[in-house]
């Protein structure tokens, strides 16, 4: 078999390119062997990936036992959970692209046979898998997994209950000593946030989409089963290099309807719908933002393999689709074996919502659509005036101090793609309302981003974005907005030529950053009904 790694180690030509490599220690036997690139996501910025060093260990020894050569490298990550709320989280979706775009160049000069990219935090996961998706050349992601719950008082805790509980004490619901008790208590050791939140949700997408082994991305980041989980992935990666399955050989469009699936039968997180769309734009899928509309402890549940079958089993599935293992999804879902009289994966015939978990908004204030995440929230509709706050700072203000009253829509902009730049998270602002008591009365739309973890009526994506003329930049305080989820519609009850006159005399606002990466994304970023990517695709 020859290898595309040939180029880099074999011939009288590359004999300086073996003496470098073999100055740290590789051989010439293991250079005729398929180079396998361990893209390493590990940071010391976060719990998130901090066990990812001895996992890629794990990997590396897989990757030998099946005939290659492992080579790791690094790439960076940037925490959701730690930067949210401050002008850091700008930087977050900036690094989906960051990653992508090194694992791509590091993969391209080196010459890589297979890619295992290990993750964890929110984007590492999507920005590896478009990265491998560009490279089409035989690649796995393997997810860090989840943190264990933390407790307190007799419960289980997750981050979410930390960034609510800042809003209980700003609302006076609980002191400081307990605050501090449930920040003490609630993220006990290394894992990426426990809940179906942005990582669990994307760690789902992949098994599901066929990028990852089905039964791989369940299991917790502290638990001994991850090594065996590693292991494997370095055994798949060689294989895939043998058989020459490639990224774009699986993320077909059939694969991703199944992913929509999954996501919407888990109630994921609507970041999914965002990097859903960058993830098709690198395979060449079509695939828009209406077609989302179309179709807890889960490892000891049996794992992602037990809803996969579940989703087989109604039809909701094409079991045809390729994974990288070289089976089909319905060969991998018929493995999985669920835990007798687990409680965590309901059945088909009693679901715990009848509806998908994410539903697609358009209208006079969306005309390109919005994304909100119904689960957990009971009312269907929500009309009232708009509270106007030109970024999340504004609106978290509001918020702490009591300003926001039952019956308001909040409306924060300029916090798009562009007008973030970086579109950041709010889950700061949600939690602070619902730790408030407001969730069941309260509205929130932006042209900015939710955590997974934010629940209650909160409405992302809004596009076009402010920053960029969109409606959204048209509304003034005390505006009546209408949200019915029921007729997926969003709009501002304003007369159409009284908004086309409004946005006529609106301008740009001056850009946050004139030189950097900021400004480098600012120009080339597109809308987040298209993925928020940036290239544009013909």
């Amino acid at each position: 078999m020859k290898l595309r790694s040939y180029a880099i180690t074999q011939g009288r030509d590359r004999a300086p390119a073996r003496s470098m490599l073999k100055a740290i220690g590789y051989t010439d036997d293991d250079l005729r062997k398929p180079i396998i690139g361990i893209a390493n996501t590990w940071i010391g910025t976060m719990p998130c990936n901090f066990n990812l060093r001895e996992l890629a260990a794990r990997v590396a020894e897989g990757v030998r036992k099946a005939g290659g050569t492992p080579m790791e490298f690094n790439t960076i990550a940037i925490s959701d959970g730690v930067t949210m709320g401050t002008e850091g989280m700008k930087a977050s979706l900036v690094s989906r692209e960051v990653i992508a775009d090194s694992i791509e160049l590091v993969a391209r000069g080196h010459m890589f046979d297979g890619i295992v990219a290990l993750v964890a935090c929110d984007k590492t996961i999507p920005g590896a898998a478009m990265a491998l998706l560009r490279l089409n050349v035989p690649g796995v992601v393997i997810y860090g997994g989840s943190i264990l719950p933390g407790h307190h008082n007799g419960r289980d805790l997750t981050v979410q209950d930390v960034f609510e509980a800042v809003g209980a004490n700003a609302a006076g619901k609980i002191d400081d000593k307990e605050l501090l008790a449930i920040e003490d208590s609630a993220c006990p050791g290394a894992g990426a946030c426990g809940g179906q939140f942005t990582a669990n949700t994307m760690a789902t997408v992949m098994e599901m989409i066929g990028l990852s082994p089905m039964g791989s991305a369940a299991v917790p980041q502290v638990d001994p089963l991850k090594d065996d989980v590693c292991r494997r992935a370095g055994e798949v990666i060689v294989n895939a290099v043998k058989q020459d399955i490639k990224p774009r050989d699986i993320v077909t469009r059939t694969a991703i309807d199944n992913a929509i699936a999954a996501v919407a039968a888990t109630g994921g997180s609507t970041n999914s719908v965002l990097h859903l769309l960058a993830m098709a734009r690198e395979a060449g899928v079509p695939l828009e933002i209406d077609d989302f509309q179309k179709v807890s402890d889960v490892h000891n549940a049996g794992g992602w393999g037990v809803i996969g079958k579940r989703l087989l089993d109604g039809g909701y599935v094409d079991g045809s689709a390729m994974t990288v293992t070289g089976r089909t999804f319905a060969e991998e879902a018929a493995e999985a074996k669920e835990t007798p009289g687990q409680e965590v994966i309901h059945p088909l015939s009693n679901p715990i919502k009848k509806s998908g978990g994410l539903v697609i908004l358009r209208g006079s204030l969306a005309p390109d659509g919005c994304v909100i995440k119904v689960t957990g929230i009971t009312r269907k509709s929500q009309r009232g005036p708009a509270r106007v706050f030109e970024c999340e700072e504004q609106a978290m203000a509001a918020a702490t101090a009591g300003q926001i009253k039952a019956g308001d829509i909040l409306v924060i902009r300029y916090e798009g793609p562009r007008g973030g730049p970086g579109m950041r998270e709010m889950l700061g602002v949600t939690s602070a309302i619902v730790g408030a008591g407001l969730g069941d009365s309260v509205a929130l739309l932006t042209d900015g981003r939710f955590s997974g973890a934010t629940r209650g009526f909160m409405v992302g994506h809004v596009a076009p974005e402010a920053a960029v003329g969109g409606p959204i930049a048209a509304v003034r305080e005390g505006d009546t907005i209408n949200i019915d989820i029921e007729k997926r519609a969003i709009d501002l009850e304003l007369p159409a030529g009284e908004i086309k006159a409004r946005l006529a005399e609106w301008k740009p606002p001056a850009p946050h950053y004139k030189t950097g990466v900021f400004a480098k994304y600012v120009a080339m970023v597109s809308s987040a009904a298209e993925g928020a990517i940036t290239f544009r695709v013909e």
